[in-house]
């Protein structure tokens, strides 16, 4: 098994991806790519287990947080700070009305809750934070908490 380099903002789940992945090219390999019935083996040996991207910029005083929603609606999204160095974000995607009944061939897209909590590379606080969401891009800008000042007081 190839190393991988984790970085210091690799989630479990980002891992746990990583393997799946690793998982279902070997089964792939080992299948040849068929099914029974002549079916790419995609996406049903190993069924997908996968939450959405993120981009994570550190800038001079703010920290920003982009994260891809393909397919979601602007309502079905939540932004939560939930401690100055976790952001939560959660979206549903629901399933599109008269698929019931059709006969796929294939069907690899996802329906559901997601939820990630995004560990921030600084302290940020929620004053003058915005989000923004348009073509299924989600961008939350955060403001960086104010560093501890101080005087330094000497020592006679």
């Amino acid at each position: 098994m190839a190393r991988i380099d984790r970085g210091p903002y690799r989630t479990i789940w980002q891992d746990f991806d990583d393997l799946m992945a690793e998982m279902e090219g070997r089964f792939q390999s080992m299948l040849g790519g068929i099914g029974a019935r002549g079916e790419e083996v995609r996406g049903r040996v190993v069924p997908a287990v996968r939450d959405f991207r993120v981009d994570v910029r550190d800038h001079e005083d703010e920290v920003i947080v982009v994260a891809d929603l393909p397919g979601v609606e602007k309502e079905d999204v939540a932004v939560r700070l939930a401690d100055p160095h976790h952001l939560e974000i959660s979206s549903k995607r629901t399933e599109e009305t008269g698929d019931e009944g059709r006969d796929f061939f294939m069907r690899e897209r996802i329906y559901g809750q997601m939820s990630r909590m995004v560990l921030l590379p600084a302290e940020v606080t929620e004053e003058g934070s915005a989000a923004s969401f348009k073509n299924g891009v989600l961008e939350v800008r955060l403001k960086k908490a104010p560093t501890e000042t101080g005087t330094t007081i000497p020592i006679e």
